[in-house]
């Protein structure tokens, strides 16, 4: 199996498969195969396996892809602006990842519900209980919003970091959270109540603009009509601009 990324802001993974490689992704992210390649669709490892992964934001079915003969190729697309991570997974090998990041796999990997067991950090902690957690052999890919700073933390080392801006990181990183201190801090400093902590050791991958921000942003424009001056207008242009590239 050969695989390449492209693009810049929408960025896709481009594979090259021979006769009996697989790949296998959430439902809805295959942009174009050759027609040797053969979709099966299944709950892999069971329905409960697939409620589980529902939780982590993932399908409760997943589409496997096979190369019945000679060369084919398939490409699955990012859903948002981001980047897209190869992971080379072997044995002992595990990622926690947010809720969704997940893109496609080679059929070796597996893809799990984590459940946060600090209370904290699942109530305030941007993601909730329940995350991703990726580990077996082969090459795995993610897709994160925004851009992309990788950070190996040394042993006791910590890092505060907003909510929502951590994409990934490795099982010995000790994930918590702890309230902002100083009451002008808390009411007017814009950062909310809580900063997660990364503790070391272990890698990091930081997100520079989540996906709930984003939308955020977007919706705050959409209803004070800042779109293209004006709510009504700025949301019927946006229809008519979404209707011509259908």
């Amino acid at each position: 199996m050969k695989y390449k990324i492209s693009g810049t802001v929408m960025q896709a993974v481009n594979f090259e498969l021979t006769k009996g490689d697989k790949v296998y992704s959430e439902s809805g992210n295959m942009a174009w195969m050759s027609d040797n390649i053969k979709m099966e669709t299944s709950t892999r490892g069971g329905l409960v396996e697939g409620i589980k992964r529902r939780f982590a934001g993932e399908s409760i079915f997943l589409n496997t892809f096979t190369c019945e003969q000679g060369t084919g190729i398939i490409t699955f697309a990012s859903e948002f602006p981001g980047k897209v991570i190869p992971l080379k997974f072997e044995k002992g090998k595990e990622l926690i990842c947010q809720k969704d990041a997940f893109m496609c796999a080679e059929d070796g990997v597996n893809l799990q519900m984590h459940f946060r067991k600090k209370l904290g950090a699942g109530f305030f902690g941007g993601e909730g209980f329940i995350l991703q957690k990726l580990s077996g052999n082969g090459m795995a890919f993610v897709e994160i919003s925004g851009e992309i700073t990788e950070m190996d933390l040394k042993k006791d080392q910590v890092l505060r970091v907003d909510t929502g801006h951590i994409a990934m990181f490795e099982p010995t990183v000790d994930f918590d959270i702890e309230l902002v201190k100083g009451a002008k801090n808390i009411f007017f400093g814009g950062e909310g109540l809580f900063f997660a902590t990364l503790k070391g050791p272990g890698k990091i991958w930081l997100q520079s603009m989540p996906l709930a921000n984003l939308a955020g942003k977007i919706g705050r424009y959409l209803m004070t009509g800042k779109y293209a001056g004006g709510s009504s207008r700025g949301l019927s242009r946006m229809i008519g601009n979404l209707g011509q590239g259908i």
